[in-house]
């Protein structure tokens, strides 16, 4: 029997691409779908048949019942957050507890993580990260420095563990003079949610996924933000705390690279940012505006603005060339549907210098744009790449030459229904 093969789904700019949807539409292909990074800071937004759904851990194949979905160990989680999430979905008539396995080896969120999470940006003042408050860093942090608390830890005298866990905690809040605030209510509600966590398998996934991989079976892994926010190869410090990037696959979920397949790499037709952090291709006037309001670029869990900017092919390449990208996803190519000009970031310059390459430090750094006639034409309504105006031909042509990389698929709206496959 041949063996499975692991495929990548990432974000390869700065995230909030549109991978929720994307695995949607991908889970049918697959036996198992497998979160491998990242917490409840990011935000998976999928529509279809009239419903939205937000999911933060739980990993985007979950709607389909005969599919097996993971939340890996390199996942950090949020035990009162994840129950809330969780009974949304319940609630709309999803049964989750025999198709969602959980990683004991994840780490855990606690409330005291969050509080360190506001505290830690309040010192930094003008030069802080603009995290989303929930606690992510502080956690990862603490897995380095080999302090932290995993799933498995609920099953083995862990209110002790807990206990000790926050009085350190407590103790660095009482350093920084950060101590105004009260956390009882949300510390309540957290061990309900370890509570609940218990009513779902908590296995050892790495192994249940070596050997379905074994038996010949295919998974799908999820990734969270995207390459330019990956730990070691994003704009440090203005990143994530954990690897975004291909190589994340296979720390996060516990599989050898000998088992990564395609690498599909999802990119919107413009380029969004949330948070701080170099972005060469901000737009501070009408025309940036125009594309937040268009592409409704505010965040899925915080609900903070997007800054919003043209297509940005130096990050494109670079984040093909740390992700081995054998795939490219273009999403969001309908918001770009009513301008007369597009514009393409081909290249950066600085005092006269000017490459292709990604620097150390964006800072400074200006783009160079090649100008391309906008297509003027609704793409929302088309569902075959034979009804693509020759503009919209000629801007997927360029990218991937560009690139060196296929478009294969196509978003043109937010529904699952509205995906164009070109391949």
């Amino acid at each position: 029997m041949a063996k499975g093969k692991v495929d990548a789904l990432l974000g390869i700019v700065f995230g909030d691409e549109g991978k929720g949807k994307v695995v949607d539409v991908f889970t049918p292909r697959y036996d198992i779908v497998a979160r491998f990074a990242g917490g409840p800071n990011a935000g998976h937004t999928i529509l279809f048949e009239g419903k939205k759904f937000v999911l933060r851990s739980i990993p985007s194949g979950i709607f389909d019942e005969n599919k097996l979905n993971i939340i890996g160990g390199g996942c950090v989680i949020a035990p009162d957050l994840f129950m809330a999430e969780a009974c949304e979905l319940e609630a709309a008539g999803y049964d989750l507890h025999q198709r969602l396995h959980i990683s004991q080896r994840a780490h855990l969120i606690l409330p005291t993580h969050r509080v360190l999470d506001r505290a830690y940006e309040a010192a930094k003042g003008k030069a802080k990260v603009g995290t989303t408050g929930k606690g992510i860093g502080p956690t990862y942090s603490e897995k380095a420095s080999r302090t932290g608390l995993r799933v498995g830890d609920i099953l083995d005298n862990f209110r002790a563990k807990y206990e000790a866990l926050k009085a350190r905690h407590l103790q660095i809040l009482a350093d920084l003079h950060y101590t105004d605030f009260d956390i009882t209510d949300e510390e309540k509600k957290w061990f309900e949610g370890i509570e609940y966590m218990q009513h779902f398998p908590l296995t050892d996934t790495e192994t249940e996924l070596n050997r379905a991989l074994a038996e010949g079976r295919n998974v799908l892994a999820e990734g969270a933000q995207g390459t330019m926010l990956d730990i070691d190869h994003g704009t440090y410090p203005f990143v994530s705390s954990s690897n975004t990037i291909c190589g994340g696959v296979c720390t996060g979920l516990g599989v050898p690279p000998t088992s990564i397949g395609e690498v599909f790499g999802i990119f919107k037709a413009y380029s969004t940012r949330v948070g701080s952090g170099p972005f060469p291709v901000e737009l501070f006037d009408e025309t940036g505006d125009k594309i937040r309001e268009i592409g409704h670029e505010y965040g899925a869990v915080t609900g903070r603005n997007r800054r919003c900017g043209w297509l940005d092919l130096v990050a494109l390449r670079y984040a093909i060339m740390i992700n081995g990208v054998s795939q490219l996803i273009m999403m969001k190519g309908d918001v770009l549907d009513d301008f007369e000009t597009i514009r393409v970031c081909v290249a950066y310059e600085r005092n006269g210098v000017r490459t292709t390459d990604m620097p150390f430090n964006t800072e400074g750094w200006a783009p160079v744009y090649r100008d391309f006639p906008g297509w003027q034409t609704d793409l929302t309504h088309m569902t075959s790449p034979s009804q693509f105006p020759s503009a919209f031909r000629d801007y997927i042509a360029f990218i991937e030459r560009e690139t060196g990389t296929p478009v294969t698929l196509v978003s043109v709206g937010p529904d699952r229904a509205q995906t164009i496959s070109l391949a």
